[in-house]
């Protein structure tokens, strides 16, 4: 199953129209009635339900020996914050938006790229109508589609407002996304939570795989009015936002990801693992499928002779990353620290791929998540602490 797991990571060839198609000035109500959120079936991920984010989660690390450690994530109990998740483009549903009955490609997503949090926090991931792969593709095509986006950011609006009423009481909560996902957080934030009382209980906002403009040189007044980039772990209140690519490749012209198409704006760049700024390493927790998913360059072996078979795989020490401007674009430059001589992977899989090509303009937007998510779940579990401290 893991295998396409991530056809969502806007895993997809078409993933990123959406992702970087500004959602309009002012959304109108859904063509149809909002789904049901005080039931536990609108919902992938719920406390006191037995659901994807409290499925098993292993993880093998495989050092530069070649040696190999298992562990696994826990579940904390009586988390004292909430995560609330919005999943990205992987509904396989042939029309232009998803259905209400969670399948195998959101099921599988949420696993990997947020069940890890509930190392910190309940875990809230509603379903909604959102706009599929099917759609996306008609758009990168030129076909017709009949995908309804004002739908998709609707149901989740309801959803976090289904939240506030019944469950929230207070707490504190992280919002996490990721490419559509990310994007509907953006607009979730600057239409529902910015300046109004609720932005006291936003911890923080985690929204990799989008375009979050700021303007050139600032932190905050750009899609955001009020919330600032996050540039220091015990900040709260801010956002964490990046668009990745490999080290020594900078966003083409072409590219959806990390270019500004407002004169005056950047795209806004935190790394997890130091939001000051600077290069460091990476705590990745990857998918340990030999293809992350069908349309990603293919992974080799994580260590030779090496049989992985849990969820995922950590390669300390491998990965670093920084943020950096160049050429008009600003990206996480993510570089692989390899060493030939040794029987560790040299190379992480998360390139698209299509037609045997791969496809430079959408970097490692495969793995946006995946690249740092040890890094992220850390950050979270501080940036909780600064919070009810504060409180």
């Amino acid at each position: 199953m893991i295998r396409r797991l991530i056809a969502a990571a806007s895993l997809s060839l078409a993933a990123p129209v959406l992702a970087q198609t500004p959602p309009p000035a002012a959304p109108a109500p859904p063509a149809a009635a909002a789904p049901d959120y005080s039931a536990a079936a609108s919902w992938l991920c719920r406390p006191g339900k037995a659901d994807v984010c409290t499925s098993p989660l292993d993880v093998t690390s495989v050092a530069a020996s070649g040696a190999l450690t298992k562990t696994t994530i826990p579940m904390v109990k009586d988390a004292p914050v909430d995560c609330f998740y919005v999943y990205p483009t992987v509904s396989t549903d042939p029309g232009g938006n998803s259905d209400m009955v969670a399948d195998p490609a959101e099921k599988g997503v949420a696993l990997i790229q947020f069940a890890a949090f509930r190392s910190v926090c309940r875990t809230y991931a509603p379903l909604y109508r959102q706009v599929t792969l099917a759609a996306l593709r008609a758009v990168l095509t030129g076909a017709p589609t009949n995908a309804d986006r004002i739908m998709a950011y609707s149901d989740v609006a309801s959803a976090w407002a289904s939240y506030l009423a019944r469950d929230n009481q207070g707490r504190g909560v992280i919002l996490i996304g990721h490419s559509q996902g990310s994007g509907i957080i953006k607009a979730l934030l600057a239409r529902e939570i910015e300046g109004k009382p609720v932005a006291a209980r936003v911890i923080a906002a985690y929204i990799p795989g989008n375009n979050v403009l700021v303007p050139t040189g600032a932190d905050a007044g750009g899609d955001l009015k009020v919330m600032p980039l996050c540039r220091a772990a015990t900040q709260t209140g801010c956002v964490v936002a990046y668009v990745s690519f490999r080290d020594g490749e900078i966003p083409p012209p072409d590219s959806r990801f990390g270019r500004s198409p407002t004169p005056g704006m950047a795209v806004g760049c935190t790394n997890p693992a130091a939001l000051g700024g600077g290069r460091a390493s990476l705590s990745a927790l990857l998918p340990a499928s030999s293809a992350i998913v069908d349309n990603s360059s293919a992974q080799p072996a994580w260590a030779t002779g090496a049989k992985i078979d849990t969820r995922f795989v950590a390669v300390p020490g491998l990965l670093s990353a920084e943020c950096r401007s160049l050429d008009g674009a600003t990206f996480l430059s993510v570089r692989t620290d390899a060493d030939p001589a040794d029987p560790r992977t040299d190379r992480i899989a998360g390139d698209v791929v299509n037609a045997g090509q791969v496809r430079p303009e959408w970097g490692l937007h495969l793995i946006d998540v995946n690249e740092t998510l040890g890094d992220l779940v850390t950050l979270a579990k501080t940036q909780s602490a600064a919070w009810l401290a504060k409180k």
